[in-house]
């Protein structure tokens, strides 16, 4: 079961304190707060942990049987936990099939990664090591975005203390570091591999980063990593980030008037703060600054919403603000007994139920990922969705227009 405590700098948030240094003390005197979600990937880490164990290592099936179904007991478990943990244990298996012979495995590894960091520790998921192969692998339950191993900073972390634990057992032999992240509900299974040379001149590269964010003299960078932030809402320097889109407040993107209405270019302003000439209308390349500036704006909005709301139902108060009943629709108290009362007021029962099959992804749910590809996999088609715009760093394939009218059609056989 992974800890309750995590360090001031930990390997989960590097991301974060990694570009906003001043984050870990700003955070450290706000409340933690926990979710269903999080209690959710706790079970789940503790069943897979459990598979892998008794996969790995000596454990007979009574103590396996009767530790797992005490997990099952638990109120948030779900029967989509056992398909997503066991493949977590299929790619966990893999990985060790890879070594020449047996390596040694271990879960729930505490890690000291405190030569680079100060007092950084945190918890692997699985360590796999043989040969001059360290494999380290993180799974994540959750259902939010796809995260890459590629270059992570947690991971990263992870290896330089598994290093540091295993180095009086393995010495020098380990050369390499796989690093992997397993998140089975998003389908994403991501490895980066780095020499154990080139790992370590990268911890001792975030040594000053990593110690101006643990003195509290680092400075406040917003960004993406702000997700998980629990100051996110209250921080004034994301505010004035956002505040800042003010700055094109005369401007109106080129795109959006008839080209025969464009505002010569003889019309330009002075600007306000630089004295330098002004077009009224937005370039292409400021369009796509906004835009990125703009989706930070958006959900720094929500973050402050859901601030708000937590506060007002606390009783405190929002100056200007206030909670009110949102729309809701009617339900039955009891719906089988209404249902048997329509009846008896004299309607057939064939008007009253519906019959439905359940939804592509009920079905999958119902048989598993693999028995529901064998079986009526061959019925699935799915269409190029609808063009929808990304950053330029996502990795997806840009759209082809062309493709779209392809898309869902099979070859023939």
């Amino acid at each position: 079961m992974p800890p309750e405590k995590h360090a001031l700098l930990s390997a989960s948030s590097a991301s974060r304190w990694l570009k906003c240094t001043a984050a870990p003390r700003f955070e450290e005197g706000l409340p933690e707060n926990t979710s269903e979600y999080a209690e959710e990937g706790r079970l789940a880490h503790a069943i897979g942990e459990l598979k892998v164990l008794k996969k790995c290592t000596p454990m007979s099936t009574r103590t396996y049987n009767t530790r797992l179904n005490k997990l099952k007991k638990n109120p948030l478990y779900d029967p989509e936990m056992d398909k997503t943990t066991d493949l977590y244990l299929e790619h966990i298996t893999e990985q060790v099939m890879d070594y020449d012979s047996a390596p040694t495995v271990a879960v729930e590894v505490r890690v000291d990664f405190s030569d680079y960091v100060p007092e950084g520790f945190g918890t692997c998921d699985c360590c796999i090591i043989g040969g001059d192969l360290l494999s380290i692998t993180d799974y994540k339950h959750g259902k939010g975005v796809p995260v890459s191993a590629v270059g992570n900073p947690q991971m990263k972390l992870y290896a330089l203390g598994a290093l540091r634990r295993y180095a009086a057992v393995f010495g020098d032999t380990i050369k390499r570091v796989r690093m992997t992240i397993d998140q089975p509900r998003l389908d994403s299974y991501t490895t980066d591999e780095i020499t154990v040379e080139e790992l370590r001149a990268w911890g001792e590269s975030i040594k000053p980063i990593a110690q101006r964010a643990f003195s509290g003299l680092g400075e406040f960078v917003p960004g993406d990593h702000c997700r998980f932030c629990r100051g996110k809402a209250q921080c004034r320097a994301r505010a004035k980030v956002n505040t800042a889109l003010e700055d094109f407040k005369d401007c109106v993107p080129a795109g959006s008037i008839p080209a025969d209405a464009l505002v010569p270019q003889e019309h330009s302003h002075t600007g306000a703060v630089t004295g330098e000439e002004v077009h009224p209308l937005l370039t292409d390349a400021e369009i796509g600054d906004l835009l990125e500036r703009g989706a930070q704006l958006v959900q720094w909005y929500k973050d402050l919403e859901a601030y708000a709301t937590e506060a007002l139902l606390a009783g405190k108060e929002i100056p200007g603000w206030k909670l009110v009943a949102g729309r809701s629709n009617r339900t039955f108290t009891d719906q089988d007994a209404a249902i048997q009362a329509v009846i008896a007021a004299g309607y057939d029962e064939a008007l009253v139920y519906d019959r439905k099959p359940k939804t592509l992804s009920e079905l999958e749910k119902l048989m598993g990922k693999a028995e529901f590809a064998e079986k009526i996999g061959g019925f699935v088609t799915k269409p190029l969705g609808k063009p929808t715009l990304a950053p330029a760093s996502d990795k997806r394939e840009a759209y082809a227009p062309a493709a779209s009218d392809f898309a869902g059609v099979k070859a023939d056989a």
